[in-house]
């Protein structure tokens, strides 16, 4: 990955686990899309998606990356510029906890026990997210029409 600051390059790298890309026939199976990404405090991301989801999956912490332009992450960033995403440079639970805020199964709030490093663009990556339901997605769950990303205030 280049180190440039175009969000579209930041979020077009697909989902690994150690290192191997995941790309078979699970990632065709209809999922939920990540639409936005909006943080709402300095320690809050307000997450939606266009379908309703999987409550397992998506209120799992750990099916989640956030990338950030610096070098190495920061505070809420779990992964920096250029790594890939792998299983052990998730959003570990000690980091925070995602809970749902209505009864839609589309939106979410991500809080933090630290604020996100302000001026910093952060991107959310979440993966493994099913629709509601259903299980087995193995992909991405943002595509390029996703709002997945801000600059932390």
């Amino acid at each position: 990955m280049s180190n440039s600051l175009s969000p579209y390059s930041l979020y077009t790298t697909q989902p690994y686990h150690d290192g191997i890309p995941m790309y078979d026939e699970r990632q065709m199976m209809p999922h939920p899309t990540l639409l936005e990404a909006r943080q709402i405090a300095p320690n809050q991301i307000m997450l939606t998606y266009d379908q309703p989801t999987d409550l397992v999956s998506a209120t799992n912490i750990s099916n989640y990356w956030i990338r950030s332009n610096m070098a190495t992450p920061g505070t809420v960033a779990s992964v920096g510029m250029g790594e890939m995403i792998t299983r052990e440079n998730t959003i570990r639970h000690e980091m925070g906890m995602i809970s749902p805020i209505d009864n839609s199964k589309m939106r979410f709030i991500m809080m933090f026990r630290a604020n996100a490093t302000s001026g910093v663009l952060h991107v959310v990556l979440p993966c493994f997210v099913n629709l509601e339901g259903r299980t087995g997605f193995t992909g991405g769950n943002w595509g390029p029409f996703s709002k997945n990303f801000f600059v932390a205030m």
